[in-house]
């Protein structure tokens, strides 16, 4: 197949929070690689995305924040939508599921298949939160996963297994909202026969598929079909989403994986609309290739139940290829928007200002493109330094700075190629048509290596050959080492495009390949195409412009603060999902007078022999110095704490500890570090003796 047009569609974002890397590593580059690379080939594209501001989380959130849904998806699209233009994820279209040509067409699919009698009405049994008074969505309900064993599963899919679920399958399942058991009660929905469509799906992947599609996203799907498809609800009893468009059915909307597919439908409308272009042609034409980029959480919906609703519908087009990547772990932890364990992208453009090319760059090279990966700060300063800075913008500055300082900016005439120079330009050559193949067959990680091998060609060219030095001794030679550097960076330019869009724009200004004066145009406009064919794709006489800084390096202290920034968040995460100790039974206050609580003050301090936790301690009470033994040795040093004042329950019966009698307590607590810490008076001045009532 010729594809005449590509619909390359990327997982609509949800708008619960702000995207991070995990989204960026397993989507998005991607796909706009994808993109950029069939631009760059002439390819008539649509790179199709939105908002996904439906579904319960969003509900969730609202409550969480206090505001309406509306305000969590207008808040989030926006940091969303920037944060994707900031790093040059180039969309043809980004719209967003609350708009109104989405509402249309969701409402028009939904119809349709209900006309044509495709769903299947049922009252069943979900799970009911009595003390909230309504029906639980999925996401409303956590619970023990029945496949893994996960006990904080949600009721649509497991996070650590990533199974898909129904709530009603989780085993000891329980209300999100008051924290209750919940009920089962009786509720009418709409259900998609997933089970009329095996033998469909059976042709369509395991027959048609098995050759082209990624292993780990045909293995998912055989596993799906394998156990046998069941009908699935796409309605859900909730007051936020699009309103099921049919009779009966008030106080229901469309089931957010139901709509959000058919988001990038509605998206590609908006778009053709705007372009004047036919939306049709790129959604049920033949001779059209669509392509979704997804998430290995994506699967079952892009691959199952999205594809049996377009065969249900029977005029569009199916996917050509799925490939989904697996998950981005970030310092060896998995990635989590709840536990702040992320790197967000709207924090990493504060922090690296002009550095999204380096972010890019990381995660293509770690992609997870057939298992998870791991994302390292040490790897990331590593990658920027040691081949982008190194390698890349080492060979781009030496080849400019030289021209503009031995031939003022203008290509330089070359002499005869020897056999090296041949060799150089015939591997230059022969890089766009490697690149190009790992691209199509979505290998971005194979690709990017390659783009770099076209740097590190032109980096060895040069020290081998030294113009620095031949300039001297040769200066003929040495125009003719310039003029085939010149070339390779003009392969550069070009090929890098799709991977670092920010690094290119730079590297094409200061070669001058795309000048706004006549004068200084190229004779024809390089393409991916023109690299493959010719060699003097700067020709002679041609002026570049000065050296600008493609990459710079990055220190360690930049690194230390997004370690130690984790560092706090794992803090923060470890203390919040420590325990309450429960409360005692109940005492009286007559109990609670019985206790005689003193402040004192620590004069002397030792470690008691032989043991590891023990300090004894000289403590005057104001009523005598006593001899007091704690178990505080593993936190304090003895000679930090004398001088200290302290809270000690004075009235304890003395007991001996290793043969030291102990004659009363020390009042501790811990952080949330979990050291410990001295309950004492906040208040300088408080003598020695002072009653604590």
């Amino acid at each position: 197949m010729s594809p005449k047009r590509y619909t390359i569609t990327a997982a609509l974002p949800y708008t619960n929070g702000p995207i991070h890397i995990g989204h960026l590593a397993g989507v998005y580059v991607p796909a706009d690689i994808y993109a950029r690379y069939l631009r760059g080939m002439g390819k008539d594209v649509a790179y199709i995305c939105g908002s996904d501001e439906h579904g319960v989380a969003i509900s969730i959130k609202a409550k969480k924040e206090g505001i309406t849904p509306q305000e969590v998806v207008d808040k989030y699209h926006k940091i969303i939508k920037d944060s994707f233009e900031d790093f040059g994820i180039s969309f043809d279209n980004y719209s967003r599921t609350s708009a109104q040509v989405h509402h249309d067409t969701a409402s028009e699919f939904f119809k349709t298949l209900y006309e044509k009698g495709d769903f299947i009405e049922e009252v069943t049994e979900q799970l009911f939160d009595a003390e909230a008074n309504q029906y639980l969505a999925d996401r409303f309900v956590t619970g023990t996963c029945p496949k893994c064993g996960h006990e904080e599963a949600y009721g649509d899919q497991c996070e650590n297994c990533g199974s898909s679920l129904n709530a009603t399958d989780l085993i000891n399942p329980k209300s999100t909202i008051s924290g209750s058991k919940p009920i089962l009660k009786e509720t009418r929905h709409w259900f998609l026969p997933l089970d009329r469509y095996e033998d469909f799906l059976k042709k369509w992947i395991l027959d048609g598929h098995k050759s082209d599609w990624k292993p780990n996203v045909y293995g998912q799907c055989k596993s799906w079909i394998d156990e046998g498809l069941r009908p699935r609800a796409v309605t859900r009893d909730l007051d936020w989403g699009i309103p099921v468009p049919v009779d009966g059915a008030e106080g229901k909307v469309l089931y957010v994986w139901f709509d959000a597919p058919i988001g990038y439908i509605s998206s590609t409308k908006e778009w053709a609309s705007r372009e004047g272009k036919n939306w049709e042609d790129y959604w049920k034409a033949d001779d059209t290739k669509l392509v979704h980029f997804i998430g290995k959480d994506n699967i079952v919906f892009h691959c199952i139940i999205f594809p049996s609703m377009l065969e249900a519908e029977g005029s569009y087009i199916l996917p050509d290829n799925v490939p989904a990547n697996e998950f981005l772990n970030l310092e060896g932890n998995k990635l989590s928007t709840s536990k702040n364990w992320a790197v967000w992208l709207h924090e990493y453009l504060e922090e690296f200002p002009g550095q999204q090319d380096v972010l890019r760059y990381t995660l293509t090279a770690n992609a997870p493109e057939t298992k998870d990966n791991d994302f390292t700060w040490a790897d990331f300063q590593a990658r920027n330094n040691n081949e982008l800075v190194a390698i890349f913008g080492n060979f781009i500055n030496r080849v400019v700075v030289l021209t503009n300082k031995y031939y003022e900016g203008a290509i330089p005439q070359p002499s005869e190629f020897n056999a090296e120079d041949e060799r150089v330009l015939a591997e230059m050559k022969a890089y766009p048509a490697v690149i190009a193949s790992s691209i199509e067959r979505y290998r971005f990680r194979e690709a990017q290596n390659e783009l770099m091998n076209v740097a590190r060609l032109g980096n060895k060219y040069l020290a081998d050959a030294e113009p620095w030095k031949s300039v001297k001794t040769d200066p003929e030679r040495t125009k003719t080492v310039m003029y085939i550097a010149l070339q390779i960076a003009g392969t550069l330019a070009v090929l890098s495009e799709p991977f670092l869009p920010h690094t290119a724009k730079t590297l094409k200004h200061m070669l001058n390949i795309e000048s706004e004066d006549p004068l200084m145009q190229l004779p024809e406009p390089l393409s991916w195409e023109l690299l493959g064919e010719k060699i003097d794709l700067l020709p002679v006489g041609h002026s570049i412009n000065k050296a600008a800084l493609l990459f710079r390096k990055i220190e360690d202290e930049q690194i230390q603060k997004q370690l130690d920034k984790l560092e706090a968040t794992k803090m923060s995460n470890q203390a919040e999902n420590t325990p309450v100790t429960p409360q005692k039974d109940t005492i009286e206050f007559d109990d609670f007078t019985k206790l005689d609580l003193r402040v004192g003050t620590i004069l002397e301090a030792e470690k008691m022999a032989k043991t590891k936790k023990l300090l004894i301690l000289k403590v005057d009470t104001g009523l005598d110095v006593r001899t007091i033994v704690s178990g505080i040795a593993e936190s304090f040093k003895p000679e930090d704490i004398i001088g200290k004042q302290v809270t000690v329950v004075a009235n304890l019966a003395p007991r001996k500890l290793r043969g030291v009698e102990s004659q009363g307590m020390i009042l501790m607590t811990e952080d949330k570090q979990g050291k410990l810490v001295f309950m004492n008076p906040d208040t300088a001045g408080v003598k020695n003796g002072e009653a604590v009532s």
